[in-house]
């Protein structure tokens, strides 16, 4: 119980022991100006006496002869005036004040008293300093000791301070240090001055003359310290302060000062460098701080050092200082007093200002682990005591006094107070005893009953009860029961517990996009005799509606954020509240944009130093990351002389990280910039950063894809990829190629070039070469390349392929195969073979039209392969070509010839109604027959049978086109299936489905129309779906009076074709047109041909028969043709034969090749010259002659490679025409070939 509850007793007597409240510092400097105040004021009942002690003796201020003392009343504070300015000198020593009164006597601290005289500086006789130029000098301080701490300044005459640096650096002992001279120095008016604060003055030494003689080689030396002198030394460090350690050195160059920990590393937030580096100041010093500390002084000629051994040591600090107590009669007290230091400090006990040790023992008392124990206490034992607490560095002192008294119970806090409380909380009600002894404290309930039966009723030790999870049925009356010896009180309690506030639908997470809004909704539920409130909270702080912003929206438990922000992102909390209670519901809302990072706003180049070593750290800001985490950060720079508004990517670093150290290139102008990367993509870059260059250097690379090639048989090209600019190093780079023949330990031959080529001349042909390109500039060069093994110029290969055979696989594929070639012959590297065949016809007849290559380009490695995608049943031609980078070798030869294979699929299939149950199917040959056609297989069945009841059966006759099938079903649809064969047997099937003229119905044209131009007529028809095909007649009837209805021929037409025109018609005549079938007439229509008038036609004579003009055109024709012919053989020389075209194309195909693929060849001039021109091997015959190129006017056959190129072969055979069928038109001829396909 502490003292400040004796306000509440009405006792009149109740006396308080002294209690020291005012006092001087420890430390008390008296200047000569100054009177002398020591203070202490101390409060008690009964007043408080006063006396002084001075180096432990009694010191009565009243007494002191030759001064004036003014005593204030009922205080123990005294002022000494003097009437010299050494007074004080004589009041110098240890002052300690002790306050007394009844109950004991409380005691000061130690007041040290010092008394400082006016500063002097001691009379000395300055020399001149003479030094020579780079040498170390001190010109010393000395001020005059002071109890306070002074400031040193180094000034010359005009009141200038000395300007210090890495060279020149005054001590913290004042002396002025010079790490080496310059005639620069050379001054007469080196003035040290001392201000001292406590009496406010500044005093001058004498000028020192500093005299720097010139020498023209000052010589270079390491470090050596100036101060401290010696290797090592001892210092002892206050915990709590700060440690200063210094380290100056001379030498020339002036050296540089580093400070390293041994034992670890310095700790960053505690220490500082001052004085450019000589001086280390460590803030705080702490146990952790003990060691070694050393200081290095570096220049190019060596280093000095310096060990600072560290020892921290502390002034005494308490752990548990002794506190006041009131106790009753027959208690035991207890004052702690627990201390701790480096060294550890000496504890003492005091008892009213005595020590222990000069009081009469009385067993009472005793000193038990620092702590002070009295027994059985009564009240003449009431006493004021001192623990004090003493090292080297300083002492405690703690005045606590034990006070024993007699007094009956008494309860502080006010009867019948209502306590009101919600359920689940915790109530506490109050009973604030006080009494000597102290009065035990019991809670009853209304029945007399102890309430701590229930385990939610806990006691303190004040008196207050406590009551834990509050329920309806705790409300009622409490009483509290104070006691001890003297008598006992009570006082009642009321309770009262309301229903608790509940949030019963609070705000829900939500994730929204940027520029919308959300809505957040809270319902709570309160005691009715309460008053609720609902408030919004974001991050913490209360939300209001902002005046004319609709940025918030707030009713009836609603929070409406409009236009929603990165920076509206957060918690926000519903808070539901009464005056009793408050519940919070909090949900977090994220913005998302579903976009890229916002941009880097801030980016920082540090640790340029490093340049040197071609390095540049990078900081920057965070960018924002729109709530989609970066992941990273790229890291580009753009080099404005050698490539602006050109960035290229440095690197990239993690999303977390900040900062980076990056390698650069030599020469480079850098200007950097950073972007962040989140999963959306990158964001804006970053502001571009100051430009930086780096140091020239040689070159670090080499050219690489060095290659040596010759592109004539006696040269080589030297070749290399040019370095990237970035890699140069300097403003710019050449290249030196050296190259010597393999094999050789001759000299190396060697240019320096500046494009990435060297044209090498006068070599043998195809000789290998050992090949370096080393990459140089004004720094100089780059490391030693490797050596590449390149080659001159290839000649054409002389080697035949030897064939070994071919191998007919199937009617499609051969295996062809062959020797190696021989290496020395191919004059180059061998890139590969060539396989060129082509189809020669037919095995029943040769084409003689224009014929189609095909290639294989197959590796050196390989000496076969499978030629595929043949026609079946052909002849064939091949030929083998070693090839190298020249171009092509001569040729081996060979022919082959493919078995029969199956046909393809009939052309056509046409179906046409004879009867209700009889077709005529119609059908054109194949059109690929693979070998000799044997004939037909003709297959069907009812569709609805789902296959069952298939006929089929065998035409034997190749050269059938038509077949008619009876005895058909009405009613029924059918699948009909046709399939050419050869002795293979059937081939591909062509497949149509349809019914009988009963299926399909009557004869329909359905949507027919005609439209007419000014000689022809076009009539249409939409063929009806399942109508069999059919022909039928159409017949043009012109009308008019001078014709009299006359006709044109009828025409046969096929219903499934569509549309038919009729040409040779008069302009401005109508027109009937009739379609008739089987003689039945089926539609009739009309239609008006376009133009003005008829043409009227002169009388037949015989200038406009047919047969004289085709005969005048031909005669035309052929004179042009003679014409064409003469003019090629004049221009050629004479005879040209197809020999000689071939061997023309041998060489053109030879021509070298740029890359070591094989491409397939292109033949388009051989083409046209086959196209256009029959053989002229002997003379022209006419046409029509047996020889003509009306022979070649057989079927094309027509296949496709397996890659679907189209080969175009022509047989000599010519064969019937299908029947129905004409596809040729008059007498082919040179100018105009005709062809029909098979």
């Amino acid at each position: 119980i502490s003292l400040g509850l004796t306000c509440h007793c009405s006792s009149p007597a109740l006396m308080e022991p002294p209690v020291i409240t005012e006092q001087s510092p420890r430390r008390l400097v008296v200047f000569p100006t100054d009177d002398i105040s020591l203070k202490c004021e101390a409060s008690g009942k009964p007043e408080v006496q006063f006396r002084w002690t001075r180096d432990g003796v009694h010191f009565k201020p009243k007494e002191e002869l030759g001064v004036t003392v003014y005593q204030s009343p009922h205080s123990g504070s005294f002022t000494i005036t003097g009437n010299n300015s050494n007074f004080a000198q004589r009041f110098q020593g240890i002052y300690r004040c002790f306050a007394s009164n009844k109950l004991g006597t409380a005691m000061s601290h130690e007041i040290r008293l010092m008394a400082e005289g006016a500063p002097k500086w001691p009379k000395e006789t300055v020399k001149p300093v003479e030094v020579e130029e780079g040498e170390s000098v001190v010109l010393p301080c000395h001020p005059p000791p002071s109890a306070e701490p002074l400031r040193i300044y180094w000034m010359n005459s005009k009141i200038l301070h000395i300007k210090q640096d890495e060279r020149v650096t005054m001590g913290q002992n004042g002396n002025l240090y010079f790490a080496n001279v310059l005639t620069s120095d050379n001054h007469s008016d080196y003035i040290c001055h001392a201000h001292f604060p406590g009496t406010r003055t500044i005093i001058q030494k004498e000028p020192i003359d500093l005299r720097v003689k010139a020498t023209n080689s000052m010589i270079d030396r390491k470090p050596r310290l100036l101060f401290p002198t010696n290797s090592s030394s001892h210092l002892v460090a206050l915990q709590g302060q700060p440690l200063v350690l210094e380290c100056i050195a001379e030498g020339f160059p002036t050296p540089t000062i580093k400070w390293l920990r041994p034992s670890g590393p310095m700790p960053a937030d505690r220490v500082t460098y001052q004085n450019h580096n000589k001086t280390l100041q460590l803030l705080k010093v702490g146990e952790e701080d003990d060691g070694e500390y050393r200081c290095l002084a570096e220049n190019s000629l060596g280093s000095a050092r310096h060990a600072y051994y560290v020892t921290v040591e502390a002034a005494p600090y308490w752990l548990h200082k002794p506190q006041s107590h009131l106790y009753g009669p027959g208690e035991t007290a207890r004052l702690d007093c627990q201390v701790q230091g480096r060294p550890q400090p000496e504890v003492t006990w005091r008892i009213n200002g005595i020590p222990m040790e000069e009081l009469a023992k009385d067993q009472k008392y005793r000193i038990q682990r620092g702590a002070l124990i009295l027994s059985n206490a009564q009240p003449s034992d009431t006493m004021v005591t001192q623990c004090e607490a003493r090292n080297r560095h300083g002492l405690l002192l703690a005045n606590a006094y034990i006070y024993v008294v007699q007094l009956p119970a008494k309860i502080l806090t006010a009867d019948n107070q209502t306590y009101v409380a919600v359920q689940g909380s915790t109530a506490y009600l109050l009973c604030k005893a006080f009494g000597a002894p102290v009065p035990s404290v019991q809670w009853l309930d209304e029945d007399g009953t102890t309430v701590l039966q229930d385990e939610r009723f806990f006691p303190y030790a004040n008196g207050t009860l406590g009551i834990r999870d509050l329920q309806a049925n705790d409300t009622g009356r409490y009483f509290c029961l104070a006691a001890n010896d003297q008598n006992n009180v009570t006082i009642v309690a009321n309770l009262k517990v309301k229903d608790a506030t509940q949030i019963t639908q609070g705000p829900r997470s939500a994730i929204e996009k940027k520029g919308s809004r959300v809505t957040f909704t809270c319902q709570a539920s309160f005691d009715p005799s309460l008053q609720p409130s609902i408030t919004w909270r974001g991050d913490g702080r209360d939300l209001q509606e902002l005046g004319d912003s609709d940025k918030y929206f707030i009713e009836d438990g609603r929070l409406v954020i409009h236009s929603l922000d990165y920076s509206d992102q957060g918690n926000y909390s519903c808070v539901a509240s009464t005056e009793l209670d408050v519940v919070e519901s909090r949900a977090q809302l994220l913005v998302v944009g579903l976009t890229s990072p916002g941009p880097v706003p801030r980016l920082v180049l540090s640790d340029l130093h490093l340049l040197t070593q071609s390095q540049v750290r990078v900081s920057w800001s965070p960018a924002e990351d729109h709530n989609a985490p970066i992941e990273k950060y790229d890291i580009e720079f753009e080099d404005k002389e050698m490539a602006p508004e050109k960035w290229y990517s440095l690197g990239k670093v993690p999303g977390n990280q900040t900062s980076t150290t990056l390698k650069l290139s030599p020469y480079v102008h850098y200007t950097f910039r950073v972007t962040a990367i989140n999963k959306y993509g990158p964001g804006e870059p970053s502001p571009v950063s100051e430009t930086v260059v780096t140091p020239e250097a040689a070159p670090e690379k080499n050219p690489v894809d060095v290659k040596g090639e010759g592109n004539e048989t006696t040269n080589m090209v030297i070749t290399w990829k040019p370095l990237r600019w970035m890699d140069w190093n300097a403003p710019q780079v050449q290249y030196r190629v050296q190259w010597r023949p393999q094999g050789t330990r001759g000299p190396w031959q060697e240019q320096i070039v500046s494009d990435p080529f060297l044209v090498v001349s006068n070599t043998s042909t195809f000789v290998p070469y050992e090949i370096k390109v080393q990459a140089v500039n004004s720094q100089g060069k780059g490391p030693e390349p490797q050596v590449t093994i390149g080659y001159s110029g290839e000649d054409y290969p002389q080697a035949i392929p030897e064939l070994e055979g071919i191998e007919i696989l199937n009617s499609s594929a051969v295996l062809v195969k062959w020797r190696p070639v021989d290496l020395a012959q191919v004059k180059g590297h061998l890139r590969g073979y060539n396989v060129t065949y082509w189809r020669e016809g037919s095995q029943r007849k040769h084409s003689k039209r224009h014929i189609h290559k095909d290639h294989v380009v197959v590796p050196a490695n390989t000496t076969s392969v499978i030629l595929s995608g043949l026609r079946p049943y052909s002849s064939y031609h091949l030929e083998v070509q070693a090839f190298n980078g020249r171009g092509l070798g001569p040729a081996s030869e060979f022919t082959f010839s493919t078995p029969e294979g199956v046909p393809g699929h009939p052309e056509a299939l046409h179906l046409e109604c004879q009867s209700n149950t009889s077709l005529l199917l119609r059908w054109q040959p194949p059109l690929s027959h693979n070998g000799v056609l044997t004939g037909y297989v003709l297959s069907y069945h009812p569709l609805d049978e789902g296959g069952k009841g298939q006929l089929s059966f065998n035409l034997r006759d190749p050269e059938l086109r038509t077949h008619n099938l009876t005895d058909l079903s009405p009613h029924l649809r059918y699948r009909f299936q046709l399939q050419a064969t050869t002795k293979e047997g059937p081939g591909e099937a062509i497949v149509r489905e349809g019914g009988t003229m009963a299926l399909s119905g009557i004869s329909d044209f359905g949507n027919i129309s005609a439209t007419a131009g000014e000689n022809y007529s076009v009539v249409s028809w939409v063929p009806k779906e399942g109508q069999c095909n059919f022909r039928f007649h159409i017949l043009f009837k012109a009308l008019g009076e001078e014709k009299g209805g006359a006709s044109l021929s009828p025409q046969y037409v096929s219903y499934n074709q569509s549309s038919y025109t009729q040409w040779d018609l008069q302009p401005d005549t109508d027109y009937e047109i009739h379609l008739f079938k089987e003689r039945m007439f089926r539609h009739q229509m009309a239609v008006k041909t376009n133009g003005t008038g008829r043409v009227r036609l002169p009388p037949a004579g015989f200038a406009t028969e047919g047969w004289f003009i085709g005969f005048v055109s031909a005669i035309i024709l052929l004179l042009l043709v003679l014409l064409i012919l003469c003019f090629i053989k004049r221009s050629k020389g004479g005879k040209y034969s197809v020999k000689d075209k071939e061997d023309t194309q041998v060489d053109s195909e030879a021509r070298p090749m740029k890359d070591e693929t094989f491409g397939e060849y292109s033949d388009n001039e051989e083409k046209a010259f086959g196209s256009s021109q029959p053989s002229l091997n002997g003379d022209i015959k006419p046409l029509g002659s047996d020889d003509s190129l009306a022979d070649y006017g057989g079927s094309v056959d027509v296949q496709f490679n397996e890659d679907g190129s189209f080969i175009g072969q022509y047989s000599g055979k010519k064969e019937k025409e299908a029947a129905g069928g004409n596809d040729s038109s008059g007498a082919t001829s040179p100018i105009n070939p005709a062809v029909a396909l098979e």
